[in-house]
């Protein structure tokens, strides 16, 4: 979202008094995000969302390392600087390094990601290209991960493809603390 186009649906003024409940403490004493702000304009899905996230970024299966290269992925596919710099804070802190953050922009085949990185940023791109996950693909993924975990990771592929195009068209813009893309990041006009 450029600065100079207001966003669509903009953040609530003031944050109402649920918020603290539904969000925690924790994030309103640090300053509450805009996609919070946002979507306290619904209380009640606000509150639905909140519980999902949670559960997936808090109390998941998967390795948080992993879980933020998957939502990492996803958020640069659909083009969502608000998701990919969140997320980078995230990833920094879940053990991602800065140079496999700034890699998993790239085309696959140039990124230089071992082979177990390489099935779960192929099953965001087969996600996100054709709705399916490949068979090859995955086999790869099974050779790691177990149902339970495979559940997981297609949550996350899709519950942060879902918040990328809410982000996206409800214009809601990032935080100036939160870093944007990759130097030389190749954006494409939609």
């Amino acid at each position: 979202m450029s600065a100079s186009v207001p966003p669509r649906i903009p953040p609530v003024a003031t944050a109402p008094p649920e918020l603290e409940e539904i969000v925690g403490r924790t994030l309103v004493a640090s300053g509450v995000m805009r996609l919070f702000l946002t979507l306290a304009h619904n209380p009640r899905l606000l509150k639905r969302f909140n519980i999902m996230a949670g559960g997936l970024l808090a109390k998941g299966l998967l390795p948080a390392r992993e879980r933020e290269l998957v939502i990492l992925r996803m958020a640069f596919r659909c083009q969502s600087v608000y998701e990919f710099g969140q997320h980078t804070v995230i990833g920094l802190a879940s053990r991602l390094r800065r140079d496999e953050i700034d890699r998993i922009v790239l085309p696959l085949e140039e990124a230089g990601f071992p082979k177990a990185d390489e099935a779960l940023i192929l099953m965001v791109d087969e996600l996100y290209d054709v709705n399916r996950v490949a068979d090859s693909t995955w086999s790869q993924l099974r050779d790691r991960w177990n149902e339970a975990e495979m559940l997981e990771l297609l949550m996350v592929a899709g519950f942060y493809w879902m918040v990328a195009g809410v982000l996206n068209s409800a214009g809601v813009e990032p935080e100036a603390q939160v870093p944007g893309w990759p130097a030389g990041t190749r954006i494409s006009e939609r």
